[in-house]
């Protein structure tokens, strides 16, 4: 790939940057450093390598879904300073 300062120009304008001439001139060899080391990565075998979207295998963290026994409403209302008709009683909303 040809890197240049037509090449340079663009990526500044497509990350919004306004860069000096100096500055072009002073990235134009980093830009070449960063491609050779791509080029680099296209000579890897890859062919029988699986693709990978994750490097760390995602699995279900969480627990399975047992039933349990839970409070009967009298437990969970014991302490409840409101309540009406077996319900917590809140602020009325309007």
């Amino acid at each position: 790939m040809k890197v240049d300062d037509a090449l340079i120009k663009r990526v500044a304008a497509n990350a919004r940057l306004n860069l000096s001439g100096n500055e072009i001139r002073e990235f134009i060899p980093q830009f070449k450093e960063i491609i050779d080391y791509f080029s680099k990565l296209d000579e890897v075998d890859t062919k029988n390598t699986k693709p990978s979207f994750q490097p760390v295998e995602v699995k279900n963290a969480l627990r399975e879904d047992k039933p349990k026994p839970s409070l009967t409403q009298e437990e969970a209302l014991k302490n409840a300073q409101n309540k009406k008709d077996g319900y917590f009683k809140g602020p009325r909303a309007v």
